[in-house]
């Protein structure tokens, strides 16, 4: 697969990661493109930011103190509290468990590659996608930090877009009309923000001396982003 086909192009999914002739990568890379990371999301991060556990256990322990004290005005002992507490036990630890798997799984099957040409996302846990983002497709990359870790923002150029719903959980929340790929969910975000922005500019520096008369635009420098849900 070349990288510098046209998004168009890239936006074709690749399915069945069991195929891939490299983990992550669709095809082997062609002379002259190296790979310079590779990683994963940590699951418990996704499971913090993206499918926002944090808030789903704080509503349940908000409901256990309504259902205690609502069990405690209504004359029932302490006993019959911890019983009526403990019969909601099973149905909240079934959904966060879910949530947590659900992470978990995401991050099991996510791999996000960036080598010297462009940035790989395998994303999908029962239907495999693989999305191929060119340097030259890049407009603007950046990387804000979240709690422990961080997210590697990417906004695209160009008028072809990828669908919110193909990209999610990997995507800038509520950015819908013109989404941003995301690497999400990195315990080492600044290292790796830091790798990119080197690749880009060594890649812009390659474009500058090629022959040509066009004008090329300047490399998107990885910078800091404002905080988003």
């Amino acid at each position: 697969m070349k990288a510098a086909r046209s998004l168009v192009n890239l936006l074709e999914p690749t399915h069945e990661h069991e195929f891939e002739a490299v983990r992550g990568l669709p095809e082997a890379l062609p002379d002259g493109e190296v790979q310079l990371w590779q990683g994963a999301p940590d699951a418990r991060l996704l499971a913090r930011q993206a499918l926002h556990l944090d808030l789903v256990a704080g509503y349940f322990a908000v409901l256990l103190a309504w259902r205690g004290v609502a069990s405690w005005q209504e004359g029932a002992s302490f006993t019959q509290t911890l019983i009526a507490l403990a019969g909601m036990l099973p149905l909240i630890t079934l959904a966060c468990g879910l949530l947590a798997g659900i992470a978990w799984l995401m991050a099991r099957t996510t791999v996000y590659t960036i080598t010297n040409r462009r940035v790989v996302m395998r994303v999908g846990i029962v239907l495999s996608i693989t999305f191929n983002l060119p340097f030259a497709q890049i407009a603007s990359a950046g990387w804000r930090q979240r709690g422990r870790g961080g997210d590697i923002v990417l906004t695209l150029s160009g008028k072809d877009r990828i669908a919110y719903l193909h990209l999610w959980p990997h995507v800038r929340p509520w950015h819908l009309r013109r989404t941003q790929p995301m690497l999400r969910g990195l315990a080492d975000a600044p290292a790796v923000a830091a790798r990119l922005a080197q690749a880009l500019q060594q890649a812009e520096a390659a474009r500058q001396t090629l022959p040509q008369r066009a004008v090329v635009a300047p490399a998107p420098a990885v910078h800091p982003v404002p905080q988003a849900a």
